[in-house]
């Protein structure tokens, strides 16, 4: 194993408080050597209750995660800069850090689905599923090829 720095991946959507926290927890909870962070081009006040709800349902806790700015990134460098909403993708600020590749994997947002509670939390646990699923195969596709490729071991 060498010394190269640990893979750093921001993922990116509006508010930060739905979509790309689920995404930066999966993320995390799959290879902790990696470095993750979300952000939001206009972030909420705080971590959507029913994100923290589902992502609980599947074994993660995302109680403490708090929304944060693009704006505090943009100067930083990314192997990955992922898109999860199609706002994100189209207000998506320039980075003056360098990033390598930019990706975008479109969710529809849970927080925008109105209707009886059952409803709501079924949208969640959708939107968790395709997130775990879409970014678990972007983990096994992009990160572990990269690490065999650099003789890591996996």
């Amino acid at each position: 194993m060498h010394d190269k720095a640990a893979t750093r991946i921001l993922v990116l959507c509006t508010g930060n408080s739905c979509r790309s926290q689920m995404a930066e927890a999966f993320l995390k909870s799959f290879d902790p050597t990696i470095e993750v962070h979300s952000a939001g081009t206009a972030p909420a006040s705080k971590v959507h209750p029913k994100a923290v709800q589902v992502m609980k349902e599947a074994g993660i806790d995302i109680t403490s995660s708090k929304t944060k700015s693009v704006q505090q990134f943009l100067s930083q460098s990314f192997d990955f800069v992922i898109t999860v909403c199609d706002n994100a993708k189209e207000t998506c600020p320039f980075f003056t850090g360098k990033v390598d590749h930019r990706l975008h994997m479109g969710f529809e947002d849970p927080a925008e689905v109105l209707g009886s509670e059952d409803k709501m939390i079924s949208v969640f646990r959708t939107v968790r599923d395709n997130i775990k699923k879409d970014f678990y195969a972007f983990y096994l596709n992009e990160i572990m090829k990269e690490k065999a490729k650099d003789g890591d071991t996996i």
